[in-house]
């Protein structure tokens, strides 16, 4: 199993949000390179970053800090947000980001989504990020009517590295993971899915692993020392 811990970027700043609402951030590094460096030090091999303000600009808006953050860390980055066209996919991965996550092109424009899976096998997953079941898009602002289930199914056979899914009213809120939905949609594609949103302790890590589920993401339990980042590797690894 694979752990990711996050790094959300408002304003420059390492920030953590609850719920995804952009009024209630508390931000817990002023240098995000700095906490990447931490990430890697404690042995992670992945980072998962997120530009919150470019989710919602539609393109990418705190390119500086990933741009440090890459030279910092001796990792792999992850990096969703504000991610919505060709251009700006090949540009982060000629940087040097490992990864890019495309959320809201999945439901706005899928055909740009399975293009580059073609194009950059094994360097694109899918952000489906719901609400009470339906799909969220820009930057969580929005809602779609359709179900986090139906959007991972239209992408199956695409070649996605990946389904990261996020349980919004889970997510920055410390009340555990939603497990069951999670299992239910990692039964229903064979693309592997990430679980993110509410992972409180090692026993979420240690549910989900039971389940089979491959990774997950760790955001506000490391901020907050409720989750030790090398005993949570540690488990995964086991």
């Amino acid at each position: 199993m694979i752990l990711y811990p996050a790094i959300d970027l408002k304003d420059g700043l390492c920030v953590r949000l609850v719920r995804g609402d952009m009024g209630n951030a508390t931000v817990f590094n002023r240098d995000p390179a700095d906490q990447a460096r931490k990430f890697a030090g404690a042995g992670a091999q992945w980072i998962h970053v997120v530009d919150l303000d470019g989710a919602f600009a539609g393109k990418p808006k705190n390119a500086r800090a990933v741009e440090a953050i890459l030279k910092a860390a001796q990792a792999k980055i992850q990096l969703g947000g504000g991610i919505r066209d060709r251009a700006t996919i090949k540009a982060w991965l000629d940087q040097g980001v490992a990864r890019v996550v495309l959320g809201t092109a999945s439901v706005k424009n899928p055909d740009l989504v399975k293009s580059a899976c073609r194009e950059f096998p094994g360097r694109v997953a899918l952000g489906i990020d719901a609400r009470q079941g339906k799909v969220a898009v820009e930057g969580w602002a929005e809602s779609s009517s359709i179900s986090a289930l139906d959007l991972a199914r239209k992408f199956e056979g695409a070649g996605a590295a990946a389904i990261i899914y996020t349980d919004i009213e889970r997510d920055g809120a410390l009340e555990g993971v939603n497990l069951e939905a999670t299992a239910e949609l990692a039964r229903a594609v064979k693309t592997p899915v990430i679980a993110s949103g509410g992972i409180a302790s090692l026993d979420d890590i240690a549910a989900l692993k039971s389940r089979g589920i491959p990774g997950a993401i760790l955001g506000r339990c490391l901020y907050d020392g409720r989750v030790d980042l090398k005993s949570a590797l540690a488990l995964a690894a086991a």
